[in-house]
């Protein structure tokens, strides 16, 4: 099978419940989100895919891009996101380059996205698991800055805490942003 007959895995990172709505740490889940409200030619709603402990939506090719996608969640901990990432991309035999993580980046200024295939993890444990999990490193990251902590607070405090007003007012277009970046990796 070529590749371009397989789904690209779109993963959003993200903390499951209400506790973690609306956190820096959940800003690949909102991506999802947006993703998810662009599909033509109605949105696209998450449903629990069980076998992997995600939720997800099977979009054909034409619905959000030239490829067929599979946008999705875990239900779990971004700390053991690589489990679920792993079963997805076995279920759906995707290649660990057709699998885009987005995920949160304290090393980006609040609002820059960047998209690189591979590289490290810069501390971020839910690349970690997903990286040990798949047994590679060669897998596309999203990255959302969400800017560095202010003064000494701990890097984990501040990922889980949420955003200012006026942060909160720059998100709708941080994540169309974002998303614009998934379609572009999609019409490749």
């Amino acid at each position: 099978m070529r590749v371009s007959d397989n789904p690209v895995l779109i993963i959003g990172l993200g903390n499951p419940g209400p506790k973690y709505a609306g956190t820096r740490h959940n800003i690949g889940v909102d991506v999802i989100e947006e993703l998810c409200s662009r599909v033509v030619p109605m949105p696209a709603s998450l449903s629990v895919h069980k076998r992997t402990n995600t939720e997800i939506a099977e979009l054909p090719a034409g619905r959000l891009g030239a490829r067929k996608a599979v946008l999705g969640r875990t239900r779990g901990y971004m700390n053991v996101s690589g489990g679920p990432v792993k079963a997805l991309a076995n279920y759906f035999s995707v290649p660990a380059g057709e699998i885009i993580v987005i995920h949160d980046e304290l090393e980006l200024d609040f609002g820059d996205v960047r998209l690189r295939p591979g590289g490290g993890d810069h501390g971020h444990n839910g690349l970690k698991s997903i990286t040990k999990s798949l047994g590679t490193k060669d897998y596309q990251r999203l990255a959302v800055g969400v800017g560095r902590p202010p003064g000494r607070m701990d890097p984990a405090s501040y990922v889980l805490k949420g955003f200012s007003r006026a942060e909160q007012a720059e998100l709708p277009i941080i994540c169309a942003d974002a998303a614009d970046e998934v379609e572009r990796f999609l019409r490749r």
